[in-house]
């Protein structure tokens, strides 16, 4: 009995310490004033609580503070929806639309931005009509700068008019807010996909920002092609009807596309390779779904793009170029 009391002791205390750090990190991205040192003195309180049940050798004692902040953060989170009408940074201030009609998508609040630099850029938003049935290539771009096991990934569709168009998920961030790991665990951000001329994402991240970013053709079907863009068209629909939260582990630029592909194939594996996104290449040539004549080591040096040059004021000559490598 003793052995199982310490057991359950240090279980709690790891739940409670746990729970205790997240709802902090919740105070400080959501409350501010009395508020927030009104809170944040109840979760020194709690924590005390927590010190005292471990000197009276009481287990039930964190146990009940970590359900207790459970069961706070559960109501809590209730009272904080995801919204689309903030003051949003100029590259999320519109919303991507999609209208369905049989095979014709029509893309509302493309972005098509003309970086001068990482922070600046000519704005536009465009409306676009696509048809399905005329998909030609899916490719998936994953873009590095740090941390090798962790890439931004994005979905590019092209089309057999020349046409590309590249979906992103990302967070969408207000005026003078700045990306947080840890503010994408307590719903700091709400989750936006973008769809974006290919010159936009991808010039931008190659040229100015100075990414490491590779290009990986998908080898599927013409009826998968179609279905998927269906599918992303169809998520930002549905995104655009009930907005959500970006979640850095849940709810990312890598689960999000694995999300609306599932709901093609739910037998679609899950792989810790999702989550280390860096590593998705591997993944995507376990699949079975990359270049079958190719190693994956070849591929993957095949696929890294270049700096391209100056900006290209041909988005259908700047998608042919950045698959050149690729032609057939």
């Amino acid at each position: 009995m003793r052995v199982l009391r310490a057991v359950l002791l240090l279980v709690g205390v790891l739940a409670a310490l746990l729970a205790l750090a997240f709802i902090w990190l919740a105070i400080g991205v959501h409350l501010s004033g009395l508020g927030q040192r009104l809170a944040q003195g109840a979760v020194v309180l709690a924590f005390v609580i927590v010190l005292w049940g471990v000197w009276r050798w009481r287990p039930a004692v964190p146990i009940g503070v970590a359900a207790g902040i459970a069961l706070i953060m559960t109501v809590w989170w209730s009272f904080v929806p995801a919204r689309n009408d903030r003051d949003w940074a100029p590259e999320y201030a519109q919303t991507l639309t999609a209208r369905i009609d049989g095979d014709i998508v029509t893309l509302g609040n493309v972005r098509n931005f003309r970086w001068q630099t990482i922070e600046t850029a000519e704005e536009s938003w465009e409306t676009r009509v696509f048809d399905a049935s005329t998909v030609t290539s899916v490719d998936v771009f994953t873009s590095v700068w740090g941390n090798p096991n962790i890439a931004h990934v994005m979905v590019s569709f092209g089309f057999a008019d020349g046409q590309h168009i590249a979906f992103s998920a990302e967070t969408r961030r207000r005026v003078g807010q700045v990306y947080s790991t840890f503010g994408g665990f307590v719903r700091e951000f709400e989750l936006t996909l973008l769809a974006a001329d290919e010159r936009d994402l991808i010039w931008l991240r190659t040229d100015l920002r100075g990414e490491r970013v590779s290009i990986f053709p998908l080898t599927l079907t013409p009826e998968a092609r179609r279905a998927m863009f269906l599918a992303f068209a169809g998520f930002a629909d549905d995104l655009n009807r009930q907005p959500r939260w970006y979640n850095t582990l849940l709810d990312n630029c890598t689960t999000v596309p694995l999300r609306i592909v599932r709901s093609l194939n739910p037998s679609l594996p899950l792989d810790w390779r999702i989550l280390a996104s860096g590593r998705l290449p591997a993944y995507l040539h376990d699949l079975g779904v990359l270049r079958p004549d190719l190693g994956l080591p070849d591929i993957e040096a095949k696929a890294v793009l270049p700096v391209f040059g100056p900006w290209p004021s041909d988005e259908v000559a700047y998608s042919q170029a950045i698959r050149a490598d690729w032609a057939p």
